[in-house]
């Protein structure tokens, strides 16, 4: 199972990929921004995450967000 973990809109945005219970990847979104506590979408996290556990997005069996989806989204 492979599951991409989110946190943003709060601040130090971030992505990770678990692959069969396993931490695969991760990263901050301000390692590529540039922007310190960067909040944004970890769009670009998540890709790098992507590429370093060689996954796509159809790959992914869930996505998860460390809050209440329906306040932030």
């Amino acid at each position: 199972m492979n599951i991409l973990g989110l946190s943003c809109f709060y601040h130090d945005a971030a992505a990770a990929i678990v692959k069969d219970g396993l931490l695969t990847a991760a990263a901050q979104e301000e390692r590529f921004t540039g922007i310190k506590h960067d909040a944004d979408l970890p769009s670009q996290a998540a890709v790098f995450c992507l590429e370093k556990a060689k996954l796509s997005m159809d790959d992914i069996d869930y996505v998860v967000f460390y809050d209440k989806p329906f306040t932030k989204f």
